[in-house]
């Protein structure tokens, strides 16, 4: 994984699991060690989720460019889905909260999404790759006075 890609994942998950620390500490004293569990399990799915969706998007902007948009939007709608599925299916879990998953895993989400906003504001990403090819020279194509 290039240092840019790994920097971005980096600057993401960092904040999401800081965010879940603090969604399983105030779940943990609300809903005990259950509520704790659930937003645990709540903050590992999103950066799960959001990590590999984060690293096929960036495979997908080297191999196929002009794909990149479209498979972006596609992309985070499949994640969002999801996570709705998941929420569906975990609701009547007896081994966690899932009030505490389910709104861990929103929470989680939307830091996922402003620390990658963040992230890719604050790169120095080139928009128009430089030639490796240093052989040519440029002619110049001015008077020679």
């Amino acid at each position: 994984m290039p240092s840019n890609d790994a920097r971005t994942l980096l600057q993401t998950a960092v904040p999401t699991a800081a965010a879940g620390v603090v969604a399983a500490v105030i779940s943990g004293v609300v809903a005990g060690g259950k509520g704790a569990l659930g937003a645990v399990v709540g903050t590992l799915v999103v950066i799960l989720f959001m990590g590999i969706g984060l690293v096929v998007l960036q495979r997908t902007a080297r191999s196929l460019p002009h794909l990149f948009q479209a498979m972006g939007l596609m992309l985070y709608t499949a994640q969002l889905l999801l996570l709705f599925i998941f929420v569906a299916a975990f609701k009547n879990t007896t081994v966690f909260n899932p009030k505490s998953f389910a709104i861990t895993l929103v929470a989680a989400t939307l830091v996922w999404i402003g620390a990658q906003a963040r992230a890719h504001m604050k790169a120095k990403i080139l928009y128009v790759e430089p030639e490796s090819d240093k052989s040519e020279k440029p002619q110049n194509a001015g008077s020679k006075s």
